[in-house]
C-alpha cells in the first residue's frame, strides 16, 4: 500500500513536538518526506525551543501539508501533544518526535494494519534503538515509543505537566486508548528512536537526569509532580504549599540582601529560616545540575532569581550585601564563574562535599581558588576545615571561616510526636539504614541476624541499585532483613522514631589521626545523621578511637550513640535497655541542633562579619 487514493483531508495526521532540538528536526522531517504513504499532513508544536528551530522548519513551509505553531514558553509534552491533536484533521494519528526518524514505508505499514485489524485502536511497528539494537515491538523495559506508534482519533487526551510529570508513556496515554481496542504490531523494524543525552526520558529519569535537570533543561517556573518508571513520586505543589502561599515577611530594618549562588543540595528549603528573620533572597544557580542539586525556581518560593545570561549585570543592579555560594562539588565551576566574575560582592563560599571528586574531576584549582579568594569560608565539619588547612595554610586562622553542615533541614517538618519502638513489641534489637547501607556488606547483615538484631533499609529507588546485595543479605538473614519505601521530610520523626539506633556509614579510618591521610569517610557528615537524630534516634558507627573522623567527634561529644567494631558487641549494647533509653532521650533532647533553623542567627552573624571585613579591605 502507498496511498489511499480518493479521500478528502490527510490520511494520516504526523504530530511533531519539538524542543531545542535544531540539530535533529530537518532529518526528521526529511523522514517523513519521504514516505511511500504520501496522504499525510504533519503538525509542529514548537514547544518554545530556545535554539533556530523555528528558523530550520521555515525551509518546509511550502509544502502545505506541513503546519507550525511556536510558543513563547515551554508547557511540557501532554500540552503540545494535545493542541496537535487539536489541530489535526486526520482520522489516524501519528508521532513524530523531532529527534526521531522513519523508514520510508513506516506509514504504509501501520496504515495497511489499522485497515486490516478493524478490532484494533492502535498499531505499532518495531524499532531501532540504543544505536544498533533492534526491537520487533515494545523496547524490553519501555513503554511504546511515539515514533512507533499510529492509532485511530478517539476524544483521549494526554496526560500534562499540571497533572504529573512522567516518562510513561502508558500512564500519559496509552492505557487511555486500550479501551477503545487492541494494540496491534507489525513486526516490522521502520522507525528508529534516537538515543542521544538530550532525550526526554534521560532529562526525567534519576541518576541521570531528575527533578531538577527537568526543570532546567524547560524553564519550569512552577511547583512540579514528577514520578518516572525508576523513582518515587515527587509533589512539589503539596509539600511546599504551606511555604509558598504565605506571604514574604518584610525586610527588617537591618535585613541583608543575599544572593544564593551555585545549589542547594538536599532540604532546600533550609533557606527559608534566613527570609523568615527580615533577609531577602535571591538566587544565582548552575546550569546542569544533578538530580539532588536544587535549583530555581525554588518550589517554595521566597527567592527571586536572576538570570543566568548576563548575570554580572544583573548583580550589579541588584547590590546584594553578600553572596553566598553553595554547596557541592557540581557546583564549583559556576561559583568559581561567579568569583571570578564578582563586581565587588562579599562572597562566601560554603562547601558540603567532594574535595576528592574535584581531584579526579580536574577542578580542583577552582575548588582551591574558592576557598582562597573567597572573603569567608564555611566547611561542614571541623575535620574538613582543618584538613583544608593542609591545602591552604593558614586560611582557617583568619577569622572569616565558620563550621556548618551545610544539607540541614528546617525545622518545620519536625513537630510531630515519637512512635512507640518496634522492640517494645516483640522484644528484638531494630536498627534502620535510610539509604545506601554503605559499610555493612551482605555478611554483616547475616552477622546482624545471629546476634537477634533486625536491620531495616529504606529507599525504593536505592533498593533498586542493590539488587545483588539484597538477595545475598536476604539468603543470610532472611527474618531479619526488611526493606522499605522511600520517606520524604513530613514523616522521618513518625517513621524512623520507631527503631532503637540508626545506621551512619559503617567504615573503618586509616588516617591514624593525621589528616593527610584522610579521605571522605573521615571528613564527611552525611545527611542520614539529621535525619535520624531529628527523629531522636540512636547512631550507629564503628569504632576509630586514634582516627580523626567528623561524625566520631561529633557523636561522642554529644554522646548520641554507640560505637563498636563487631556485630556481636552490637547486640549486647543494643540491649542495653537503660543506656538505649538515655540515648534516645538524649539525642531528642539535642535534635534542634540538627536543624539549620538552630544555627541560623550564628550564620547571619557570621556574613555580617565577613561584609565588614570585606568593607574594611
Amino acid at each position: 500500500m502507498t496511498d489511499i487514493a480518493g479521500e478528502r483531508g490527510p490520511r494520516v495526521s504526523v504530530l511533531m513536538p519539538t524542543y531545542g532540538h535544531a540539530a535533529f528536526v530537518r532529518r526528521a522531517i526529511e523522514s517523513l518526506c519521504a514516505q511511500t504513504l504520501t496522504n499525510w499532513e504533519l503538525v509542529v508544536i514548537d514547544d518554545g525551543s530556545p535554539d533556530e528551530t523555528g528558523d530550520l522548519i521555515a525551509a518546509y513551509r511550502d509544502d502545505e501539508r506541513i503546519r507550525y505553531e511556536r510558543w513563547d514558553r515551554n508547557r511540557g509534552l501532554g500540552a503540545a501533544l494535545n493542541r496537535a491533536l487539536t489541530l489535526a484533521g486526520g482520522p489516524l494519528i501519528a508521532y513524530l518526535p523531532s529527534d526521531d526518524v522513519y523508514y520510508g514505508d513506516h506509514l504504509a505499514t501501520l496504515v495497511d494494519l489499522l485497515g486490516r485489524e478493524l478490532g484494533a485502536v492502535l498499531a505499532y511497528s518495531g524499532v531501532r534503538h540504543h544505536y544498533n539494537r533492534q526491537a520487533e515491538g515494545q523496547i524490553e523495559g519501555e513503554p511504546l515509543q511515539l515514533v512507533q506508534v499510529v492509532h485511530r482519533r478517539t476524544e483521549a487526551r494526554w496526560l500534562e505537566r499540571d497533572e504529573l510529570v512522567t516518562d510513561d508513556l502508558d500512564r500519559m496515554f496509552w492505557d487511555r486508548l486500550r479501551p477503545h481496542g487492541t494494540f496491534v504490531g507489525t513486526g516490522r523494524v521502520t522507525c528508529e528512536w534516537v538515543d542521544h543525552p538530550g532525550q526526554r526520558h534521560k532529562i526525567l529519569r534519576e541518576p541521570e537526569g531528575g527533578i531538577n535537570p527537568y526543570r532546567v533543561r524547560y524553564g519550569v517556573e512552577t511547583p512540579i509532580r514528577m514520578q518516572t518508571t525508576v523513582g518515587n513520586r515527587i509533589d512539589e505543589v503539596e509539600r511546599y504549599r504551606r511555604f509558598r502561599e504565605r506571604p514574604d515577611t518584610p525586610k527588617a530594618p537591618d535585613g541583608l540582601t543575599i544572593l544564593l549562588v551555585g545549589e542547594l543540595a538536599y532540604n532546600a528549603d533550609r533557606v527559608l529560616a534566613l527570609e523568615e528573620r527580615g533577609h531577602e533572597l535571591y538566587g544565582l544557580w548552575m546550569p546542569d545540575p544533578y538530580w539532588y542539586n536544587a535549583v530555581g525556581p525554588l518550589p517554595f518560593g521566597h527567592v527571586r532569581d536572576l538570570p543566568r545570561e548576563g548575570w554580572r549585570e544583573a548583580v550589579r543592579r541588584l547590590k546584594p550585601d553578600v553572596i553566598y555560594a553553595q554547596l557541592n562539588w557540581q557546583a564549583v565551576p559556576f561559583a568559581h564563574e561567579v568569583l571570578r566574575g564578582n563586581p565587588g560582592v562579599p562572597f562566601v563560599w560554603h562547601f558540603k562535599e567532594g574535595p576528592f571528586i574535584c581531584l579526579e574531576k580536574g577542578t580542583w584549582r577552582q575548588l582551591v581558588e574558592l576557598q582562597a579568594c573567597s572573603d569567608g569560608q564555611i566547611y561542614s565539619s571541623p575535620e574538613m576545615r582543618d584538613w583544608f588547612d593542609t591545602v591552604v595554610p593558614g586560611l582557617a586562622a583568619n577569622g572569616h571561616s565558620l563550621v556548618l553542615d551545610g544539607d540541614l533541614p528546617k525545622r518545620d517538618w519536625f513537630e510531630q510526636a515519637q512512635s512507640p519502638l518496634l522492640s517494645d513489641s516483640d522484644g528484638e534489637p531494630h536498627t534502620v539504614v535510610p539509604g545506601r547501607p554503605i559499610g555493612l556488606h551482605a555478611h554483616t547483615v547475616g552477622e546482624l541476624a545471629a546476634a537477634g538484631v533486625h536491620l531495616h533499609f529504606y529507599g525504593d529507588f536505592t533498593q533498586g541499585q542493590w539488587k545483588a546485595w539484597i538477595e545475598k543479605a536476604r539468603g543470610l538473614a532472611p527474618s531479619h532483613l526488611h526493606l522499605h519505601p522511600q520517606v520524604d521530610q513530613e514523616n522521618w520523626v513518625r517513621e524512623f522514631s520507631r527503631y532503637d539506633a540508626g545506621w551512619l556509614h559503617f567504615v573503618r579510618s586509616e588516617n591514624g589521626g593525621d589528616l593527610r591521610r584522610a579521605n571522605w569517610d573521615d571528613l564527611n557528615l552525611p545527611a542520614r545523621m539529621a535525619t535520624l537524630a531529628v527523629a531522636g534516634v540512636p547512631l550507629l558507627q564503628r569504632e576509630n578511637r586514634g582516627a580523626a573522623v567528623a561524625t566520631q567527634t561529633l557523636v561522642r561529644n554529644l554522646d548520641l550513640g554507640l560505637f563498636f567494631d563487631s556485630m556481636e558487641e552490637l547486640g549486647s549494647q543494643i540491649r542495653d535497655r537503660g543506656r538505649m533509653l538515655g540515648l534516645r532521650e538524649n539525642v531528642w533532647r539535642q535534635r534542634g541542633i540538627f536543624t539549620y533553623d538552630h544555627h541560623v542567627d550564628r550564620l547571619v552573624a557570621f556574613l555580617r562579619e565577613v561584609i565588614t571585613g570585606a568593607s574594611a579591605r
